[in-house]
């Protein structure tokens, strides 16, 4: 069956799904976006992620032309007109049609485009064995440029760290902030298991506010682990017993080698794996 794809309160083939080649969205990466997934057909923290949409969206200066409450029902309707239990879903909000200029006060209404379908972000044997990553000397950039909590379409800061981790070998890469700490990886934020404890760095490390990574860290705590939102290193990173990853997409993987060094006894540690496990049934629950 061929994927509908909402635009503005309609449904398009995929095929058929066209936006303006004036919309400030591809011209600028001027929009923002979520990736939500969803279990059995029911949207995971649904709400959570709408708000931090309408968030992104006023810092940007950009108002949603609807409703939480119609996104909320457009990305259900979205999933049952495809048929989708467990699925993938990109909410997306351009700034709209424009001219070749940057002025966004020359734009028209913002355009809402609802995608839902599958994803694997990374193979099932990674989730068992885990992952190797590597740090990039791409760094993100300085939050008072631009607030990486706004979850904007302008990806390349991410993209051009991503290159450099395959040309490395590693299907993932660590970025560190402007003052050379731990931020986050390309598409995910990190986690390390030291002493018992569970450490990561906070907001204003650069990072996005994670909707897994509250979701991991409330069960870390139900777990009775301690949980420190702390600036990190390299160091850090280097001599952690367990390392892990959280997203949308990856939802709970194990990092096992960071920069060619062994992470713990370089396989997926206790607490990483009764944290992965408790989010999965979290999420199926």
């Amino acid at each position: 069956m061929s994927l509908k794809i909402y635009i503005n309160g309609e449904y398009f083939e995929k095929e058929d799904a066209k936006i303006s080649v004036y919309d400030h969205g591809l011209l600028y990466g001027d929009g923002v976006f979520e990736g939500i997934r969803s279990y059995g057909g029911k949207v995971f923290r649904l709400a959570e992620h709408v708000d931090r949409l309408w968030d992104s969206a006023k810092a940007i200066w950009m108002e949603v032309p609807m409703t939480k409450e119609e996104m909320i029902k457009a990305v259900e309707e979205t999933l049952a007109v495809n048929g989708l239990k467990d699925g993938y879903i990109r909410l997306i909000v351009t700034r709209g049609v424009g001219d070749l200029g940057l002025d966004p006060n020359k734009c028209g209404t913002p355009q809402v485009i609802i995608i839902a379908d599958r994803i694997a972000l990374y193979p099932p044997e990674l989730y068992e064995k885990g992952l190797e990553i590597v740090t990039v000397s791409s760094p993100r950039i300085h939050p008072a440029a631009l607030s990486p909590r706004i979850k904007s379409l302008n990806y390349l800061n991410n993209i051009m760290a991503k290159i450099e981790g395959k040309q490395a070998g590693c299907i993932e890469a660590l970025m560190l902030n402007h003052k050379g700490e731990l931020a986050e990886c390309t598409g995910d934020n990190i986690f390390l298991v030291r002493k018992g404890r569970l450490l990561t760095p906070p907001i204003d490390a650069g990072i996005l506010e994670g909707i897994t990574r509250n979701a991991v860290m409330d069960i870390a705590r139900e777990m009775g682990v301690e949980v420190l939102e702390i600036a990190l290193t390299k160091y850090d990173a280097y001599v952690a017993d367990e390392c892990f990853l959280t997203g949308s997409a990856a939802e709970v993987i194990a990092v096992v080698k960071i920069d060619g060094r062994s992470v713990g006894d370089g396989r997926p540690g206790p607490i990483t794996r009764e944290l992965k496990d408790r989010f999965q049934k979290l999420t199926r629950s």
